[in-house]
């Protein structure tokens, strides 16, 4: 396996350990991104047994400051997905 695993490696990794095709093997992998990110964006976790949790979690409104006008500004409150590693893959990594 290479230092990088993007998706098109991820592709080419279930194609032939599957014995799929690239192109079912692609639709595979964009089906399970387009679940976890429908799942987040309708409020939703994913729970990866074995792997991890994905959640939406809520940055608050917070005072910042303009770096070019020094300016203090506020930076509105966000929506970002966070990840949290389960201990299986957290023991695997070690």
């Amino acid at each position: 396996m290479s230092e990088l695993l993007n998706k098109k490696t991820l592709v080419d990794v279930i194609a032939t350990q599957m014995g799929m095709t690239k192109k079912a093997a692609a639709e595979t992998v964009d089906l399970i991104f387009d679940e976890i990110t429908t799942t987040l964006k309708e409020g939703g976790k994913v729970d990866i047994s074995g792997f991890g949790k994905f959640e939406v979690k809520v940055r608050a409104e917070r005072d910042g400051i303009n770096p070019a006008t020094k300016e203090k500004i506020k930076v509105p409150a966000t929506k970002v997905p966070g990840f949290k590693a389960a201990k299986a893959l957290k023991d695997a990594v070690k």
